[in-house]
């Protein structure tokens, strides 16, 4: 259920509201638009309340959501959220590019790698530390170690770092280095995972489980921000079909479906939806003509012969810069703003413990 309030409504009235609702043991979570304010609640609303909610003031009418996912939904928070990160706008009008290798396999690699993503345009550094493999003998990253590297390496070149994290446990210690948090495919409905996601701070890309309904992904994202961690962006990254030749199918329709039903920025992941190289450019041009809010891209300097066995789906630095260079033409077409042009690099104040 949601309480609608007018955009002029005074904020000691809201707080009556939220007071009121507190009392009766619910939580209220306040989301300030242009044109209205909405307390949602969360749990079991009694009619009684909901009337009285009705005639106070400020209160212009209270609507019950049959949504299952409530502060994922759009209903709740009609206007685009926007994730603001060292002055990187994720949401709003700029296209964001997230670049990088698979895994952080040495200084020496994630160093150049951040430097040619840099150079080519885009604003984030991915790579991973810990590695969730498929058989349990494969390269499963570099740790904590790793994080490091990454963290030096975007600091250096002026990016924002985002790492996966597997397990509760890790959070902490991933929310130190990097500037967001990426949950896998195959941690989506990881309840706990979530749940600490939710207290950490930290933004954090929510990747679609290869075979989750949008419902489904959205009641995911629901656990993270029921916790207060409003923060949170939506990957399509592919869900798993009868099709064999592609790894994945990437969903596209995912794109403004979300968009439609949520208010959260929306990814595209062309490499791991498709798991072939020449397949990762089309598709990511599609992905932005679809609206997408940014991509997370693999590249690496030396593909065939990487850690994670992954090169195949990964753009070589030149491929990459190519297709950021289009991207920089297709963008304003849909409305975002991109641009390839090299500026100073901005270098982020020192937070690393090394």
């Amino acid at each position: 259920m949601i309480v609608i309030a007018g955009k002029n409504t005074p904020q000691e009235q809201i707080q009556d509201i939220v007071a009121v609702i507190e009392k009766e043991g619910l939580q209220a979570h306040v989301s300030h638009g242009a044109d209205r304010t909405v307390v949602g609640l969360i749990g079991s609303v009694a009619p009684k309340l909901a009337e009285h909610l009705r005639q106070m003031k400020g209160v212009e009418n209270v609507v019950k959501i049959s949504k299952s996912y409530k502060l994922a939904s759009r209903d709740f928070h009609p206007d685009n959220t926007v994730i603001s990160i060292k002055g990187v706008n994720i949401g709003g009008g700029e296209l964001v590019v997230m670049g990088g290798p698979c895994a952080v396999e040495s200084a020496e690699q994630i160093d150049e790698i951040a430097g040619l993503v840099k150079a080519a345009g885009g604003q984030v550094l991915r790579g991973g530390a810990f590695k969730p493999r498929t058989g349990p003998y494969s390269f499963q990253g570099t740790g904590v170690e790793g994080l490091i590297m990454m963290a030096e390496a975007g600091q250096k070149h002026g990016l924002l770092t985002i790492t996966e994290v597997m397990t509760p446990e890790y959070v902490d210690i991933c929310a130190e280095y990097a500037d967001i948090l990426q949950v896998g495919t195959r941690n989506m409905q990881n309840f706990d995972l979530l749940r600490k996601l939710g207290t950490c701070g930290k933004p954090v890309l929510l990747k679609r489980g290869f075979s989750a309904t949008y419902d489904e992904f959205l009641n995911a994202a629901e656990y993270i921000l029921a916790g207060g961690n409003t923060n949170v962006m939506l990957c399509e990254r592919g869900i798993r079909t009868f099709e064999t030749y592609t790894r994945n199918t990437l969903d596209l329709s995912a794109i403004p479906v979300l968009q439609q039903l949520s208010h959260l920025p929306v990814i595209s992941d062309p490499s791991h939806g498709t798991g072939r190289r020449e397949l990762v450019e089309p598709m990511t041009k599609a992905s932005v003509a679809a609206g997408a809010d940014g991509l997370i891209i693999e590249m690496h300097t030396d593909p065939d012969n990487s850690m994670t066995g992954d090169g195949v789906q990964s753009l070589f630095p030149d491929q990459f810069a190519a297709l950021l260079q289009d991207l920089e033409k297709l963008a304003p077409l849909v409305g975002k703003s991109f641009t390839t042009a090299k500026k100073p690099l901005q270098r982020f104040p020192s937070s690393i413990n090394a």
